[in-house]
């Protein structure tokens, strides 16, 4: 997993896209749905392989975390979930998704 410092979510997501993580992942019931590929994955399909979290700047409370996550298939992306508001990602089949050190 790589190491590195960004100022913004916005930053991170930008560098990732342009090292080809250009899917959109999101969790529905019992899948993660690649948006735009309209693929649909179980969580064993996927590996997480890079991890960042964002704090608000006016509220810690209110923060976000990034999520570089790659498919068997081939296919990279991202899955962002914030925190502090409600969110709509289903937390618990994120957790089933292999983290990659």
């Amino acid at each position: 997993m790589k190491n590195r410092d960004f100022d913004s979510l916005t930053e991170a997501i930008n560098l990732l896209v342009k090292e080809g993580f250009t899917e959109d992942f999101q969790t529905n019931d019992d899948y993660i749905e690649g948006i735009k590929s309209d693929h649909k994955y179980k969580p064993e399909d996927l590996k997480i392989t890079e991890q960042y979290r964002f704090e608000g700047m006016t509220d810690p409370d209110d923060s976000s975390e990034l999520l570089a996550i790659e498919a068997n298939d081939g296919i990279k992306g991202t899955m962002v979930m914030a925190y502090g508001a409600k969110h709509s990602q289903n937390t618990d089949l994120i957790k089933q998704i292999k983290f990659e050190n």
